[in-house]
């Protein structure tokens, strides 16, 4: 591992923090260059979506064309949640290098409840749409 990774971090982590920033920043690299960094810009752009993780994932998969980011590795400051954790192995990334677990303290605020419908004319419809646009997908 490359420590000026690290130190690009930890740069990065102080620029969030000195923005009211929560102090997270990110790396994703592809073979040992920085394709993307990035920090939490949450608070600044009003955005739950604005994660130094999923940021830095836009501006690669932007830099390489794809959203898919084999052969990437994430470099990240504290353990991505699990918002990101999903993101990350979508985006098809190979390795999360994180220098601190998150905080045994630190509370779950999320009270939303996933729940499934019962409509099944609406669910027979959507299941077509999903296995015809996949089974075209397949067949090309």
């Amino acid at each position: 591992m490359n420590n000026t990774y690290f130190e690009k971090l930890i740069k990065l982590a102080n620029k969030a923090a000195k923005k009211s920033e929560v102090p997270i920043s990110a790396l994703i690299v592809k073979n040992n260059k920085i394709l993307a960094c990035a920090y939490n810009k949450r608070e600044k752009n009003h955005s739950v979506l604005d994660h130094a993780e999923i940021i830095a994932i836009k501006k690669a998969s932007k830099k390489l064309k794809s959203w898919r980011l084999f052969d990437c590795d994430l470099y990240v400051t504290l353990k991505p949640c699990s918002i990101c954790e999903n993101i990350i192995k979508q985006s098809r990334i190979r390795n999360v290098y994180y220098l601190l677990d998150k905080p045994e303290n630190k509370k779950e605020y999320n009270k939303t409840n996933l729940k499934k419908t019962n409509i099944c004319t609406y669910e027979q419809m959507y299941r077509l749409i999903l296995n015809d646009f996949f089974k075209k997908k397949r067949d090309k």
